[in-house]
C-alpha cells in the first residue's frame, strides 16, 4: 500500500489532474486522460510511456 502522504501529492504527469488508487490491481488510475501507470516495489511508475490506456 502506498503511503498517504505520497497519495495525496501525485498527480498525473499529462495532465497533472487528480489519480485514483486502485488498491486491488496496484495501479494509479487517471480517468481524465485514461491511463493506469503501474506501482512496483512501491515505487509508481510515473512515465506517460509506459502506462496503460483504458
Amino acid at each position: 500500500m502506498l503511503d498517504k502522504k505520497l497519495l495525496d501529492i501525485l498527480v498525473c504527469p499529462k495532465c497533472k489532474g487528480d489519480l485514483e488508487y486502485d488498491e486491488e490491481n496496484n495501479k494509479l488510475i487517471c480517468h481524465a486522460c485514461h491511463l493506469k501507470y503501474d506501482i512496483k516495489e512501491d515505487i509508481p511508475i510515473m512515465l506517460i510511456d509506459e502506462a496503460e490506456k483504458f
